[in-house]
Parts: structure tokens; sequence; C-alpha cells
């Protein structure tokens, strides 16, 4: 396994320290419960720039801590760990690493400081069917004058409903299925011609259906008709973001499993002594230790040659998603039927893990993926 050395270590230990204390899973019931109109809190995101976490991905020059991939990991996995709800991924993550790595310095010097300091939350709009698909992008961009038209329809937008930007995938030239001829365009999210539904999902987060008619776009990331290795790169970032957080979603139902093991008691004795669900919490023990290698592996990639992290994110997305299917229902299991209730907070891990394994690609989109990448 990947060591951490003691700045890393300080790093995730006082993630664990800040979200237990400002996010609990306590915080998503009561947003929830509340029907938020943001569905996150202002108060974490601006409290998590104050810990320099929206800018972890941002270059010094642009008001980022460049702290890099493995950085964004450890606190993605801690806010799994407490199902914190926040735009870190769409925002800190995705948008930053669009931006940072093919935006113009304009761009950049506009958006960049803006995401580093909390001021603007952007969303990335990629998806336009069920499953995620990202070649498949027919949204049109028409040239219209000086400037694109963009006509469709995007999904799962996450965090679409209160963004300030949107950064959308469209298709200048080619057929859905092409890579070629896919652009991003970054435009103002009150855009005349955008209408913006939220979505709440099973897991309590949200997401944005968006439809754009003859919306002006004038700002393309990384130039016309060659944005797909520019959105892979942003989208691998994300992949590695929410690999992580299952990541945190699987140990925390895992660790709430194993004190509930000691607890419970049946035939005068506590259920954990009986060795054949030892057997099945030392398995998923192991099958933990094996996802988290494999998301530090994907993050260290990333920091280091992102253009080849393609396959290994894939790998870790899809470890990620069978781990915490496995997680979350042995818990629910071990629990018994009052696994199954809104009291116990195991059922919100179970729906988050649910959510997230679709988010970005579910695993039989990144082992065919990963397949592909091998040549097998």
């Amino acid at each position: 396994m990947i060591a951490l050395d003691e700045d890393r270590i300080m790093l995730r230990d006082s993630a664990r320290e800040f979200l237990t204390d400002k996010s609990p899973v306590s915080e998503l019931r009561r947003l929830r419960d509340t029907k938020d109109k943001d569905g996150f809190s202002r108060d974490l995101w601006r409290g998590m720039k104050d810990m320099g976490w929206t800018g972890i991905l941002i270059d010094e020059a642009n008001g980022g801590s460049d702290f890099g991939h493995v950085g964004m990991a450890l606190v993605c996995e801690e806010m799994g760990r407490t199902l914190a709800a926040s735009p870190f991924l769409s925002t800190a993550v995705m948008a930053a690493t669009a931006l940072r790595r093919g935006g113009s310095e304009e761009q950049k010097k506009k958006w960049l400081p803006a995401i580093s300091e909390a001021k603007a939350i952007i969303a990335l709009a990629v998806d336009e069917g069920r499953k995620h698909a990202p070649e498949k992008t027919a949204l049109k961009a028409e040239m219209a004058g000086n400037a694109f038209k963009l006509t469709g329809e995007k999904s799962f937008v996450v965090d679409g409903h209160v963004a300030d930007a949107i950064i959308v995938a469209a298709r200048t030239e080619g057929e859905p299925g092409d890579k070629n001829g896919i652009s991003l365009f970054l435009v103002d999210a009150k855009a005349p011609g955008i209408s913006i539904e939220r979505v709440i999902g099973v897991d309590s987060r949200n997401n944005a259906r968006i439809k754009f008619e003859n919306v002006n776009a004038v700002d393309a990331l990384g130039g016309t008709g060659k944005g797909f290795g520019l959105l892979e790169n942003a989208l691998n970032a994300g992949r590695a973001g929410v690999s992580a957080e299952l990541l945190g979603v699987a140990g925390e139902s895992f660790d709430r499993t194993v004190a509930f093991l000691k607890e419970r008691k049946q035939f005068g004795k506590p259920i954990g002594a009986f060795q054949a669900l030892q057997h099945r919490a030392a398995h998923l023990f192991g099958e933990l230790e094996l996802l988290r290698s494999l998301v530090l592996s994907a993050c260290v990639t990333l920091d280091k040659s992102p253009d080849a992290a393609g396959s290994v994110v894939s790998a870790a997305k899809y470890k990620a998603c069978e781990v915490a299917k496995l997680a979350v229902s042995e818990a629910v299991q071990m629990f018994g039927g009052m696994g199954m209730t809104d009291e116990v907070d195991i059922g919100l891990f179970m729906k988050r893990a649910r959510a997230a394994q679709e988010l970005l690609g579910d695993a039989y989109f990144h082992a065919d993926r990963y397949a592909q990448s091998q040549k097998f």
C-alpha cells in the first residue's frame, strides 16, 4: 500500500475532526427533513474554504493549495464517512480540473480564485441519458455569428441547481458516439435559454435536469472540437473522488457494523463471537484495504500522469462500487430488520452508496473501460 506522509496524515485527521464536528450524519437528516433550498450548508462550504479544501487542486498562483489528488481523495473519504453534502466534487474537483488544464489565462484568473474562495459553484453537464456515456454527447453547438448556440438537454448535473456557471459538453461536429467533435463551453447558469429543474435523489443529494434553447456560448475550454481529452481529465478526477467517497461510505459502514457485533448479544454472548460473522467481517476488511490501495494508486497516477490515468481510475471506481455494495449490504443484514428503518443511519449509507455507484459510471461501465484499455 502507498504510505501517507506526515502532511497527508495531518490532512486526513483534520478532515475527520472537522466533518465529524460540522457535518455529522444528523446534518444530512436536517437538510433532508427541512427541505433545504440548496441541499447543502453554505456555512459548511465556507468552512471547507477555511480548511483549504476548495483550492486543493488549484495552483498557488490562482489562490489554491495545490495539494494534489491524493489529498483530494483523503478529504472525499472523510466526507463519505459522515455523508457530508457539499459542492466539493462538482466545483473543487471537476470544474477546477477542467479550468486549470483547459482554461485560458483570462478564464483561470476569473474562476479559479473564485472557486478557491468558495465564491463560485460550477457544475459539469455531461450526461444526457440514463447511464454515464460522455462520448454519446448529442447536445448541439451550432455556429451563429460570433458565438455558438447550444440546444439540447443534460441530466444528472451534480449541483446544477445552485451553480453560478456550467461547463457544458456539446457537439460541434460528428455524431453521438464520436470522441472527436466534443467541445466544452463555460456558460452563465442564468443565461437566457437555460431552464433548470432540481432533482433530489434517493440519497437526499441534489442534481439537475437542464434544458438549453439557443444559449449563447463563446467561452470554449481547450478549443472547439477537441474537448474530449480535457473532459476525460475532469471526469477522471471526479471518478477518483467518488471512489474515495465510496471507500469512506464502506469504511464507516464496516466500523459501525463491527461495533454493533460487539454490542448485540444472542445466547448470552456478543454475536461477533460467532465465527461465521467473523469470517464475513474479515473478508470485508480485506476488500476495504484492497480498495484503499487502488484509490491511492489512481490518485498518485493522476498527480504524475493525468492523461494516462484512465485505466487505473476505472479499476478504482469498479472496485469501489463492488466493495461499497458489499459493505452496506452486510451492514443492513447484520443489523437485522432495524437496519432497514430510517431511525438507523445504516440505511442512509446504503442509499448514498447506491447513488454514488451510478455517478460518473457504474461498475459495468468501468469494467468495460478497463478491459478496452488492456485490450482484453
